[in-house]
């Protein structure tokens, strides 16, 4: 069973995404919050599985929130834009999802499996909001760089594919390996930089500048 926080400042949004998220067997609702520092209290309380988290709210954002409860919780991004100023933020603060309001249910509950099972979803158009965030930023400082040290070579060529946006089956293809070679490496290089997913990853990756290489 998923155990599922709501994060929005509007109540009728709130009330929508619960009857989509509660027609789901495997989902139960375990608490509603208005603004961000109630998202976070309520985190704290009920320890659930994703939290669904609006950006902008009154008092403390959803970006903010997400800072403080990301690790205790899997935080799928809830937007009204897809070009969103804040989208960057939002996943640099821990974020393992982003979802526009205006997606189907079925892509709601897609996120929310994907997340809640321990992996993130990074669509291509946030991906290509990444490389335009990075492209304009000072080139990387040395302690960041060196954290990529660990990973072997076929590792790193693995990270660069991540950080294009790829997914494992895209990867696969390029490289001309399994699908499952590619999930080990992805696993592997994300146990051995700490990082909790592929969204992590590609930040990573940009900061560090191995992506431009």
């Amino acid at each position: 069973m998923i155990r599922l926080a709501l994060a929005d400042d509007q109540a009728l949004v709130r009330a929508g995404l619960r009857m989509i998220v509660e027609s789901q067997p495997d989902i139960r609702v375990a608490g509603e919050a208005a603004d961000g520092r109630q998202a976070v209290e309520l985190v704290r309380r009920e320890h659930p599985d994703v939290t669904l988290m609006d950006i902008r709210m009154p008092g403390l954002d959803g970006i903010a929130a997400t800072r403080q409860i990301a690790r205790l919780t899997r935080v799928v991004i809830l937007t009204t834009y897809e070009l969103d100023e804040y989208v960057f933020d939002a996943l640099g603060a821990g974020a393992s999802a982003f979802l526009l309001k205006a997606a189907p249910p079925e892509d709601l509950i897609r996120a929310i499996h994907i997340v809640a099972s321990g992996d993130a979803l990074l669509a291509p158009s946030v991906t290509r909001r990444l490389i335009e965030e990075f492209a304009r930023r000072p080139q990387p400082a040395a302690p960041k760089s060196r954290q990529l040290s660990s990973l072997t070579e076929r590792e790193l060529e693995v990270l660069r594919e991540v950080a294009g946006g790829f997914t494992n089956a895209e990867i696969a293809t390029r490289l001309r390996v399994s699908e499952t070679t590619v999930k080990t490496h992805v696993a592997h290089l994300l146990d051995k930089l700490d990082l909790r997913d592929r969204v992590q990853a590609v930040i990573l990756a940009y900061e560090t500048g191995l992506a431009g290489q």
